[in-house]
C-alpha cells in the first residue's frame, strides 16, 4: 500500500480534535454533576429563594465576559492557545468541588463566578485552537464531534449524580466531580499540540476593532439571543415545581433532573447530523431555526403542566436547539474571520454571549419571583424570536 505523503487532504478526526473532545466530555461531567443537583441543593439545604439562582447564573456569567475577551486577545497577541486552555479547564475543576463547602447561597455565587471565569478563558482558545486543528470544508463535524463527546458528558455527569442521590450527600457529589474535572485538564495538556503562529500585535480594542465588519454584525443577533437564553438549571427549577405537587419533593427533584439528562442524550444524538448539515448548507439559516426553536420551548413551558410526557418533549426540545446552536454558531463564525482572528473573535463571541446570559439569567429569574414564570419564559421567547428574524435577514460577508 503506497503513502500519499500528505498529498491528501489532513483527517479532520485527529489527536487534537480527539483530545480537545476528551477534555469537553470529562469538563462536562464534572460541571453537570453540580449542575443537576445544585437547585435542589440551594432550595432544599440552604433555603434560598428562587431568585438566587438567577442571580448566581447571571452575576457568574457576567463578571467572567471580561475574561472571554482578554484570553481571545492575549492568544492572538501571544500566538499560543493550549496554555490558556489547560488554566481554564484547572480552574473549572476545583470551583464545582467548592460547593461542598457553601453554607449559604452566596457561597456558591462565589464559587459558580470562579468556574465562570475558567470556562470563559478556556472556551475562545479552544475554539480556535478546533479551528485550526480542521479544514473549512470539515470544521462542522468537527466542532460536532466536540459538541458530541462534550453532550455525552453532560449525560454521564447528572445520570451519575442521580445514581449517587439515594446514597450521598449533595456536598459529596460535589467533591466526586473533581475527579472528571481534573481529567479534563490532563486531557489538554498530554493530547492537544498546536502549531506555532505569528505573534498579533496592538492592544484589545485595537483588535476588536479591525474585526471584519460581517462578523460585528453577526453579534448584534447573537447578543439579543443571548439575553433571552437563561440557564438551563431555571429548565429543572420549572420541572422541578410543576412535578412537586403531584409527586412530592424527592421526586420531582430526582424526575427533573432525569428530564435534563434525557435532554443531553438527545443533544448527543442529533449534534453531529447538525455538523454535517452545517458544513453543507447556510449556516445563518440552521442558526436561525435554533434561534426560533429556543422561542417555542419557552412558549412550551409556559403552557406545561405536571404531565411528564409533555416535560419529556420539551427537554428533548431544549436538547435540539441547544445542538443546533452550540455546532452551528461556532461554524458560521469562523467563516467570518480570518485566521489569524479566530482568538479575538470568538473571545468576542463569547463575551456577549456571556453578557447576554448574565441579562438573562437575572432578568427571567426576577420575572419569575415577582410576577409568575409564564412573565419570565414569555420575555425569552420574544427576544429569541426576534433574534431568529434579525438573523435570518443579515447579509455576512465571508472573511475567507
Amino acid at each position: 500500500m503506497s503513502e500519499d505523503n500528505g498529498a491528501h487532504e489532513p483527517r479532520w478526526l485527529n489527536r487534537n480534535i480527539f483530545g480537545m473532545g476528551m477534555a469537553s466530555l470529562f469538563s462536562d461531567m464534572n460541571h453537570e454533576m453540580a449542575t443537576a443537583v445544585l437547585p435542589a441543593f440551594l432550595s432544599s439545604v440552604l433555603g434560598a429563594p428562587a431568585f438566587a439562582l438567577g442571580v448566581i447564573e447571571g452575576v457568574a456569567d457576567g463578571i467572567s465576559t471580561i475574561f472571554q475577551v482578554w484570553a481571545g486577545w492575549y492568544s492572538d497577541r501571544i500566538g499560543k492557545c493550549k496554555g490558556l486552555a489547560a488554566m481554564g479547564y484547572f480552574i473549572t475543576a476545583f470551583s464545582k468541588a467548592s460547593f461542598a463547602l457553601a453554607t449559604s447561597w452566596w457561597h456558591v455565587l462565589f464559587g459558580r463566578t470562579v468556574g465562570w471565569i475558567g470556562w470563559s478563558i478556556r472556551s475562545p482558545v479552544r475554539d480556535a485552537l478546533l479551528v485550526e486543528s480542521t479544514t473549512p470544508a470539515t470544521v462542522g463535524r468537527a466542532f460536532a464531534f466536540h459538541r458530541t463527546l462534550d453532550t455525552l458528558g453532560a449525560i454521564l455527569g447528572p445520570l451519575i449524580a442521580w445514581l449517587l442521590l439515594d446514597h450521598v450527600s449533595i456536598r459529596t457529589i460535589f467533591l466526586v466531580s473533581l475527579i472528571p474535572g481534573l481529567l479534563a485538564f490532563l486531557c489538554i495538556v498530554l493530547l492537544v499540540k498546536e502549531k506555532a503562529r505569528m505573534p498579533e500585535h496592538g492592544n484589545t480594542w485595537e483588535s476588536l476593532q479591525n474585526l471584519p465588519a460581517g462578523f460585528r454584525k453577526f453579534l448584534l443577533p447573537v447578543g439579543i439571543f443571548g439575553i433571552s437564553n437563561f440557564a438551563p438549571t431555571l429548565l429543572i427549577l420549572r420541572a422541578q415545581d410543576l412535578l412537586t405537587p403531584d409527586f412530592g419533593a424527592a421526586h420531582a427533584a430526582a424526575f427533573a433532573v432525569g428530564l435534563y439528562t434525557f435532554g443531553n442524550i438527545v443533544y448527543a444524538l442529533v449534534a453531529y447530523p447538525i455538523g454535517t448539515l452545517a458544513d453543507r448548507y447556510e449556516k445563518k439559516t440552521i442558526l436561525s431555526i435554533g434561534f426560533a426553536l429556543f422561542a417555542i420551548m419557552c412558549l412550551g413551558f409556559i403552557l406545561a403542566d405536571a404531565q411528564k410526557w409533555a416535560l419529556v418533549l420539551l427537554f428533548a426540545l431544549n436538547g435540539i436547539y441547544t445542538a443546533i446552536i452550540e455546532s452551528s454558531q461556532p461554524v458560521l463564525a469562523s467563516t467570518l474571520l480570518c485566521e489569524h482572528e479566530h482568538g479575538t473573535g470568538y473571545g468576542a463571541m463569547s463575551s456577549v454571549d456571556g453578557l447576554g446570559d448574565f441579562l438573562s439569567s437575572i432578568t427571567v429569574g426576577v420575572l419569575w419571583s415577582v410576577f409568575s414564570p409564564a412573565i419570565g419564559f414569555g420575555f425569552a421567547a420574544t427576544l429569541a424570536l426576534f433574534a431568529a428574524v434579525l438573523l435570518y435577514g443579515l447579509r455576512l460577508e465571508s472573511a475567507n
